[in-house]
């Protein structure tokens, strides 16, 4: 299929596919387009974003199942193979003749990359080693100056995933601020964030066929933009002082205490009553996994509150409240608040 025609058809399912590049373009096609067709024929939409439980499940079976099939060893065999050498040859050949890639996406309806970058993922026995070492770290450095971002090849020489390295390094890579922002990084991240978002918006306005003008623009820079999934690894780079997750709880701190104007929600008997209205929505919602949860929906909860600010009281609210809270899944950790914490705040409120 010529690009631009690639490009066309896949524009309806996938919205930001102007900004997606030639080579990737030409993958979808393959891999993703008539699955995608499949899809709306049965009414299913294109999901992007975290992976929910069912998904997750889906992508368990599929690996299960082409195992069984083609007798892999495993599934870091299936998923990593050219950590194995000496069977490289004869997993490609199984993966190749037993249709992986169309096994792998079976029942998923998103891009096949993100699926499989999650199954990576999912099956990667070094993305849970814990804590780095004070000789990891160094380790760590010492390998990015030998060999700069290719991740791939540092993860190999210190057994971890390729994400893991990547985040670690980001938080180590200079001198980074542990204490109280200052006056000046909290202006370079508000810029910062500025900046990505204008971007975003302009791009937007490139590929829009209305003709609004650039001076009414700042008008659409909205509560979602604002809220929304943000570059926060370019975020990190324009504060310099900074690691990613450090701006990522800033600005929604920002964000919460200009939308609150400054009001504190989640004290005293706001608090008690804030914590009761969200337990109630979330037992009433009837929903088997957190990605299910619309956490927009759930703001008025507590206040004019981001949705970041509301998914950290709820995870607070679990690991205070629920014991073995790790070993049970979503809806048993929304039962267990209902039935047992739900009366206890009531009382005390």
């Amino acid at each position: 299929m010529a690009l631009d025609a690639a490009r066309q058809e896949l524009e309806e399912f996938i919205p930001h596919v102007r900004n997606i590049s030639d080579s990737s373009i030409r993958k979808m096609a393959g891999r993703d387009l008539t699955r995608f067709k499949e899809f709306k024929k049965q009414g299913i939409a294109i999901k992007f974003g975290r992976f929910s439980k069912k998904e997750n499940d889906q992508i368990r079976k599929n690996i299960e199942e082409f195992i069984a099939i083609t007798g892999i060893d495993s599934a870091e065999k299936l998923l990593f193979t050219s950590r194995y050498p000496e069977d490289l040859e004869t997993i490609n050949r199984l993966k190749a003749e037993h249709l992986f890639c169309e096994k792998l996406s079976e029942g998923i309806p998103r891009p096949w990359r993100l699926i499989y970058y999650r199954a990576r993922k999912m099956f990667d026995p070094n993305n849970y080693k814990g804590r780095y070492t004070k000789e990891e770290k160094e380790k760590l450095k010492k390998y990015h100056a030998l060999h700069g971002n290719d991740w791939k090849k540092i993860s190999e020489m210190m057994s971890r995933s390729n994400l893991s390295v990547a985040m670690k390094y980001s938080e180590i890579k200079s001198s980074v601020n542990y204490g109280p922002w200052s006056k000046e990084e909290v202006q370079k991240l508000m810029r910062a964030v500025e900046e990505v978002i204008r971007k975003r918006v302009e791009a937007e306005d490139a590929n829009s066929p209305s003709s609004l003008k650039k001076s009414h623009r700042d008008l659409l820079i909205d509560l979602e933009k604002l809220c929304q999934k943000l570059p926060w690894t370019e975020i990190e780079a324009k504060v310099g002082t900074r690691y990613w997750r450090q701006c990522k709880q800033k600005w929604n701190t920002i964000l919460t205490n200009k939308m609150t104007k400054g009001q504190k929600l989640y004290r005293g008997t706001k608090g008690l009553q804030a914590k009761i209205n969200l337990i109630k929505r979330l037992y009433e919602l009837k929903v088997e996994d957190a990605n299910e949860v619309n956490w927009e929906e759930l703001c008025d909860t507590i206040g004019n509150v981001p949705r970041s600010y509301v998914q950290t009281k709820f995870y607070k609210l679990k690991v205070s409240c629920v014991p073995l809270w790790r070993k049970k899944t979503f809806s048993e950790i929304i039962d267990y608040l209902f039935k047992k914490k739900l009366p206890e705040l009531e009382e005390m409120l």
